[in-house]
C-alpha cells in the first residue's frame, strides 16, 4: 500500500519565511504542504535567496515532509483576451512561478486556468493553452503544472472537467500537466 500524503495550505512570511512554513506544516503532522512564493495577489516576491529555503527544505526532510506543492498567484490570466499585455504579462510571470517552484525543489505548480472575461469560454480555452505553450516550450524543470478545477463564479474557466480536458489537449507538452481537485470548488 503507498503512503497517504495528507497537509495543507501554509504561511510564508516574517523571520523564519520558508523554515516557518515547514514548522507549521509539521505541527499539524502533515507529510506534505501548499504555499504561495509570495504575495497571491500582486507581483511582490522576495528573491530566492532571502526565504531561508535551504533551512527549510533540510527541515523538511527531517519533518519527514514529503511533497513541497506550490501554488501560483491569482493574478495570472492566461484566458484574458482584452488586454494582450496582461496575456503577456501572465506568460511571463507563470515562467518566473515555476522556476521559483523549482527552487522548492516541487514537481507541482497549481494554476488557476484563467477567466475569459467577455471573449467565451471556448476562445479562453485556446488562449490559455496557446499561454501554457509558451511556458512550457522553455522550460525544462521536472516542475508540472496542475490546472485546478474552478468554482465557476463569473467567466472562470475550468470549472468543467470538459473545458480543462479541452485546455490540456491543446497544449504541446501534456506530460507536463495535471490538474487539481479543489473540493471546495467543484
Amino acid at each position: 500500500m503507498s503512503e497517504i500524503l495528507l497537509g495543507s495550505h501554509v504561511g510564508m512570511s516574517g523571520k523564519e519565511m520558508f523554515l516557518g512554513s515547514v514548522k507549521e506544516a509539521e505541527s499539524y503532522g502533515a507529510n506534505v504542504l501548499m504555499v504561495y512564493t509570495g504575495a497571491p495577489q500582486n507581483t511582490r516576491r522576495k528573491e530566492i535567496g532571502e526565504l531561508r529555503l535551504d533551512e527549510g527544505l533540510a527541515y523538511a526532510e527531517k519533518a519527514g515532509i514529503r511533497e513541497i506543492v506550490i501554488h501560483a498567484p491569482y493574478i495570472i490570466n492566461l484566458g484574458n483576451m482584452e488586454k494582450p499585455e496582461m496575456f503577456d504579462f501572465g506568460v511571463e510571470f507563470l515562467a518566473k512561478e515555476v522556476k521559483r517552484a523549482a527552487a522548492f525543489h516541487s514537481k507541482v505548480l497549481v494554476l488557476h486556468p484563467g477567466s475569459s472575461l467577455s471573449a467565451g469560454v471556448e476562445a479562453s480555452v485556446e488562449q490559455i493553452a496557446k499561454g501554457l505553450n509558451q511556458v512550457l516550450n522553455t522550460d525544462d524543470s521536472e516542475v508540472r503544472i496542475a490546472l485546478e478545477t474552478m468554482a465557476g463564479k463569473g467567466s472562470e474557466v475550468g470549472s468543467r472537467f470538459e473545458e480543462l480536458r479541452e485546455i490540456i489537449d491543446r497544449t504541446e507538452h501534456r506530460e507536463k500537466l495535471g490538474v487539481c481537485l479543489d473540493t471546495c470548488h467543484v
